[in-house]
């Protein structure tokens, strides 16, 4: 028998159940009978014990054969019936054997008036208690078939979450790299150090991105390094028109987030903010602790004159649909226009703990 009645302690808890039916059982024969008590336990207690045995394998496997979400409750109700009743006879049969075996001369101690009425009751608490086992084990298959689902939808969503970041990856503006590699050809030519460097920054933002797994959060610290990476580069592109100030609080750097979860709205500044400004402008990213929540907050200068972002909205929208993922109702996600800025505010619950480095 597998499930939980196969581990020791449910077979421990079953023997002692057994145990007890069968002494309240010889002891109500033993009142009624006017039998010996300990003539009524020797009858009765191993009778219940192989009883117990062959009837929780058989409703074990009758309900495995017949489970709920399988069969019309008919069939399942007749075929447990039967069952039942069969099971109540043998008990009674085996109960009639074993007290006529006592009364043979040469046994005579173990023999008790079992009557035609004592029989019956015996018989229907044999149906009765093959019913309840019955009804047992399919509580259990359903609650093991409840688990399996649930784990099949756990990985399920891990699935998803990695294909999700996938698809965060893929949205990567394919401009940044070509724009990045046409300045790295440009700047070997007249800064050669420069164009290394942002080869090597470059090379450290995809190999560091790449390397994230979705259902593994990051610390608000790890990924601010990938962020300063991407505004490195960025930075090459632009030079002085992209200004980046930070304002991260030391108790924020080690709550835990899904990993891009910041990058993209970066990415998102730059490229509907900063970019359509001749002038460059400034980028700020804030994160503090609040008691139980992590405010994160990333803010671009726009052109006053451009009453509508140019941008689809797909990354804000990843972004809310990861919060939601991750954390249901206890995340949100806002942006909108305020004093010439652009501004996206994020409230999630403030989580700590061990990390591994990306």
């Amino acid at each position: 028998m597998s499930g939980p009645l196969s581990k020791r302690r449910g077979a421990v808890v079953v023997f002692l159940v057994c145990i007890a039916l069968g002494l309240a059982l010889a002891f109500i024969l033993a009142r009624v009978a006017h039998a010996p008590w300990l003539n009524a336990v020797l009858l009765v207690v191993p009778a219940t014990l192989v009883y117990a045995i062959g009837s929780g394998f058989s409703a074990f496997y009758l309900c495995r054969a017949y489970p709920l979400h399988a069969r019309h409750p008919l069939a399942i109700a007749g075929v447990v019936g039967v069952a039942a009743l069969f099971a109540g006879l043998l008990w009674a049969t085996l109960l009639q054997f074993l007290n006529s075996v006592s009364l043979l001369p040469e046994v005579r101690w173990l023999g008790v008036n079992l009557t035609q009425s004592l029989l019956a009751l015996f018989f229907g608490l044999g149906a009765l208690l093959y019913c309840l086992a019955a009804a047992v084990h399919y509580l259990l298959l359903e609650f093991v078939r409840a688990r399996m689902a649930e784990q099949r939808g756990l990985e399920a969503q891990l699935t998803a979450q990695d294909a999700q970041l996938r698809m965060l990856r893929t949205q990567i503006d394919p401009h940044f790299l070509f724009n990045s590699l046409n300045s790295i050809s440009a700047l070997t030519s007249i800064d050669a150090a420069g164009a290394r460097q942002m080869t090597v920054q470059l090379a450290s933002f995809f190999r560091q991105s790449l390397s994230l797994e979705a259902h593994k959060h990051i610390s608000v610290e790890q990924e601010l390094v990938l962020i300063r990476h991407f505004l490195a580069i960025e930075q090459v592109r632009f030079g002085a028109r992209l200004q980046v100030a930070e304002s991260i609080d030391a108790s924020a750097l080690t709550c835990l987030l899904p990993p891009m979860l910041i990058q993209p709205l970066v990415e998102n500044a730059v490229k509907h903010g900063i970019c359509n400004l001749t002038d460059g402008g400034l980028i700020e990213i804030k994160a503090r602790r609040a008691g139980s929540l992590l405010q994160i907050a990333v803010r671009n200068t726009v052109d006053a004159d451009q009453t509508a972002s140019r941008g689809t909205g797909v990354g804000l929208e990843n972004v809310r649909q990861r919060l939601a993922g991750a954390y249901g109702h206890e995340a949100s996600v806002h942006w909108g226009r305020r004093d010439g800025q652009f501004e996206v505010m994020i409230s999630m619950p403030a989580q700590t703990g061990d990390t591994e480095e990306a």
